[in-house]
């Protein structure tokens, strides 16, 4: 049985168009124009996603769970199986004892005793082996439950990549990873062993009924008596664990964010400030966790005391029925053994309902990530991508020229990074993600209110993407705008690089190859243009060598170089890179400037820069001003003709100061040493900020 890991197929990157595909307005009869929800948003847009073809059910938290048990129903059913034998001391043990009582030593017969006590020893010998595989099994159906779902919130984040994060935030999306992952292993683990404890608590209660019916009927109703008892205990006990998992949540989504900004919080000095607002968090989520072990104690506690009731009514009862000769005192034996056994398979019931009660809080935050779609639509008629057309951006009036390096030069970085985000067609952040988190701790229907509140506001931001990325892109690729084709193709053909690219945990040559498409001579070429070197010495086993995650133990110069490096791995048509030198030094970002020209030769490359280092190597300039191109030529033309493109690039350096020394970096070139063009640069930093660079 070939069931881990859990095969768990991928998600669609476009969605079909539908025709019914709800707006954000309303025209009223007056003729004024009013903001409204359809009545799309009331249920998941996804309607595909009914549990079939692998696809996860999102309807309800109920129906997810219980699409995730089916997808391992064999597994389940296996571990019920073995439950039912690991059980088995239990459920035949105190019969077997009780005939070993009246057959062997009430009658005096030495052979029935030696029977009975070696039938006895079997069962138990056979429970003992299926106890050590039940363990295995229900380990196993934790894991599978587990790793199934993080490899679903893995494919919902590939499959809707930059927005994601725009809708959830990263810290909660992280959470529903790893602490509600965790909550559906523990709910199929105990699913399993519930469906074990039904059938021999059947088993058992055939056995009594033939034995004594008055018996009998007690013991089949004991269970769901109890359960029904314990029912009242399970609402306050979600409630609080809803608001334990919750605060848990934001506690990991602060953690998140602290490590992400650590450099600029130690630059401004916040260190302390978000330190303690972590603490904070951290004793509230502690109290939340207090309060509901207190109630889970009680849930317990009122399980084991009237499991301890039954107990004592059973023998209560099973006594006088031999003070009246309708038991032999074996048979006695056997139902007080019962009794005790019966405490387990209850136990379990509560743990079951317990169990679900948390699992159903972890569903809702988890269909809340899984039933996002992304915002890009398949086109009616999908047209192919040249790169031999040029790259235009109408917004801005951008325009690179196809085989050439092109750079972008702008005062704003915002600006820049707006515009690579464009040629990439990737959504502009314009908005907060909705928290999944809810108060829960808010009295009567406010709780209610409050999750309506969020789930109506995640709803608005995915038709809003939606509608953002609906009709003409406004960039194109020779005649064909990108909303033209679908945008798998898109990604194929232009691929942009920025300062938030990530190094994830592996390999060196994980992190320059993640699909291991290079050989040798290409990823080391690759390294060198990059100059990246270095990297590689540092790293102990070269290209087997091991990176931590975010590439720590690495400086920001490293892993810049790094990231640039696998971009240009890929070596993709068109190659868009967002300061890929800001945190290299000057004579590292001459090298770069220098193999970036003749490794891009011949193919399409925008980088956005105000580094003089890397224009000098530019085909062409484009200077952006307020979100448009308001000027292009080379670096010298415009370095000599464009005030605003040399108070950009100079940073307002005086003209008759900077004149020569850029004068003298244009003549050079690339015929002079690199430690001159370092010296000349430092001479231009010293003029600008008194030689403190």
């Amino acid at each position: 049985m070939h069931d881990f890991p859990p095969a768990v197929p991928g998600f669609n990157t476009t969605v079909r168009k539908h025709q019914d595909l709800p707006t954000l307005e309303e025209v009223r009869p007056d003729g004024s124009v009013a903001t409204r929800l359809s009545p799309e948003l009331e249920r998941p847009r996804n309607r595909r996603q009914r549990g079939s073809d692998g696809q996860p059910d999102t309807r309800s938290p109920f129906r997810f769970l219980l699409w995730l048990l089916r997808q391992q129903w064999d597994v389940v059913l296996a571990g019920a199986g073995v439950s039912v034998l690991w059980m088995m001391p239990g459920t035949l043990g105190p019969y077997i004892i009780g005939r070993a009582v009246d057959d062997g030593i009430t009658a005096h017969d030495t052979s029935q005793l030696i029977y009975w006590s070696a039938l006895l020893l079997g069962v138990i010998v056979i429970g003992a082996i299926f106890g050590i595989i039940g363990h295995t099994w229900v380990v196993r159906s934790w894991l599978i439950a587990l790793y199934r779902t993080t490899k679903m919130v893995a494919r919902k984040t590939g499959q809707l990549g930059h927005v994601l994060p725009q809708r959830t935030p990263t810290g909660e999306v992280l959470s529903v990873s790893s602490a509600d992952s965790d909550q559906f292993g523990a709910l199929t683990e105990v699913f399993a062993r519930a469906v074990g404890s039904l059938v021999t608590f059947v088993i058992v209660a055939l056995i009594v009924l033939s034995t004594s019916p008055k018996l009998g009927v007690m013991v089949l109703i004991a269970a769901p008596v109890l359960v029904l008892i314990a029912m009242p205990l399970l609402r306050p006990l979600q409630r609080r664990q809803t608001i334990e998992r919750n605060r848990n949540s934001k506690l990991t989504s602060m953690a998140t964010d602290i490590v992400a900004g650590l450099r600029i919080l130690r630059g401004v000095g916040g260190e302390r400030t978000f330190g303690e607002n972590y603490a904070e968090q951290s004793q509230s989520v502690r109290k939340a966790g207090v309060a509901a072990g207190i109630w889970q104690a009680v849930t317990d506690a009122t399980g084991i005391l009237f499991s301890g009731l039954f107990l004592v009514t059973l023998t209560w009862v099973g006594a006088l029925q031999v003070l009246q000769r309708e038991l032999t005192v074996g048979e006695l034996i056997s139902f007080f053994g019962y009794a005790l056994f019966m405490v387990a398979p209850i136990r379990t019931f509560f743990e079951l309902a317990q169990k679900a009660v948390r699992a159903q809080v972890s569903a809702a935050k988890t269909i809340a990530v899984l039933e996002q779609e992304p915002p890009w639509i398949q086109p009616d008629r999908p047209r192919a991508l040249s790169a031999s057309e040029p790259l235009i951006d109408e917004r801005s009036g951008f325009r690179a020229e196809p085989g050439r390096l092109t750079m972008v030069v702008t005062a704003l970085p915002d600006d820049s990074a707006a515009l690579a985000d464009r040629l990439g067609r990737y959504l502009v952040v314009d908005h907060e993600p909705v928290s999944l988190e809810v108060d829960e701790s808010l009295k009567g229907g406010a709780a209610a209110r409050a999750r309506a509140e969020k789930e109506r506001q995640r709803r608005l931001l995915m038709i809003k993407d939606r509608e953002r990325a609906q009709g003409a892109w406004g960039v194109r690729l020779g005649g064909v705008d990108l909303a033209e084709v679908p945008i798998d193709e898109v990604r194929r053909h232009i691929l942009v690089s920025d300062t938030g690219s990530m190094v994830f945990a592996g390999t060196l040559q994980e992190a320059v190859d993640p699909h291991a498409r290079l050989s040798l001579e290409l990823a080391e070429a690759a390294m060198r243009t990059a100059a990246a070197e270095d990297v590689y010495e540092a790293v102990p086993g070269g290209w087997q060598g091991r990176l931590d995650e975010r590439g720590r133990g690495l400086s920001g110069g490293q892993r810049q170089r790094l990231v640039l490096a696998r971009a240009l791995g890929v070596d993709p048509e068109i190659l868009i890179l967002v300061e890929p030198t800001s945190a290299v030094d000057a004579h590292t970002e001459a090298m770069i400037a220098e193999r970036l020209a003749e490794h891009r030769a011949g193919r399409t490359t925008v980088v956005m820069t105000v580094s003089p280092l890397l224009l000098h190597y530019a085909d062409q300039v484009a200077l952006m001003e307020n979100g448009r191109i308001v000027a292009t030529g080379t670096h010298h033309e415009l370095i000599g003709s464009e005030p605003r493109y040399r108070r950009v690039v100079a940073r307002g350096m005086d003209e008759a100061e900077v004149a020569p020394i850029v004068d003298t970096v244009d003549v050079i070139g690339g015929a002079a040493s690199l430690d001159a063009i370092d010296d000349l640069r430092k001479q231009a930093w010293n003029v600008l900020d008194g030689g403190e660079r």
